[in-house]
């Protein structure tokens, strides 16, 4: 890539902790390439560590919301946010795991034209209003989640994704991180 990865330092695989250095080898083994957001944060180990365990511990799960609905509300918080990076990053993991190569696309631009459920509809419904106007949440927001089938955990996942995200957002911002290029054709073309 062209573009720096970080406006910060970006430390060598070589130098990093023995756990750090394993996970991002296996992120690489997986994705064939290692997403630059993970060489951003790497320079600082004991964060690193902290933001993708937490990051695991939301997205991971698939107990409440599938792991498709849960990259459905960063692709569209992110956009909001103007993350590019998280958009075009979990843009493509969503296509995959939704098997929608629409889905992150209409997300990013209209989460109301989207291709999604009712209960999804309302699902993204808070999580935008918590991301724009989260002062503003109120017992009737999360009334009208448990009425789409939302239990407690459920409705937390929404709002810690959403809130992690947004934090996430920022550190992109700070850092200038740029996306992957494989990203952009992730779950839009078939895998060689």
């Amino acid at each position: 890539m062209e573009n720096a990865i970080s406006r910060f330092p970006v430390a060598e695989l070589a130098d990093l902790p023995d756990d750090v250095r394993a996970r991002i080898l296996a992120v690489q083994e997986k994705a064939g390439f290692v997403p630059n957001v993970f060489l951003m944060l790497a320079h600082r180990p004991a964060e690193f560590r902290a933001f993708f365990d937490y990051h695991d511990a939301l997205m991971e799960s698939d107990v409440g919301l599938s792991k498709a609905e849960r990259e459905m509300i960063v692709v569209a918080t992110s956009a909001l946010n103007h993350c590019l990076y998280c958009v075009i990053a979990h843009g493509a993991v969503l296509r995959i795991r939704a098997r929608n190569p629409r889905l992150a696309d209409q997300l990013a631009t209209n989460h109301r034209k989207a291709e999604v459920t009712p209960r999804q509809r309302a699902m993204l419904d808070f999580a935008i209003r918590l991301s724009q106007h989260g002062e503003d949440i109120e017992e009737h927001d999360l009334a009208r989640l448990r009425e789409h089938g939302f239990d407690d955990a459920a409705i937390w996942d929404i709002g810690a994704i959403t809130a992690f995200f947004a934090m996430s957002n920022r550190l992109v911002h700070l850092t200038g991180t740029p996306p992957n290029e494989p990203f952009y054709l992730m779950g839009r073309v078939p895998k060689n």
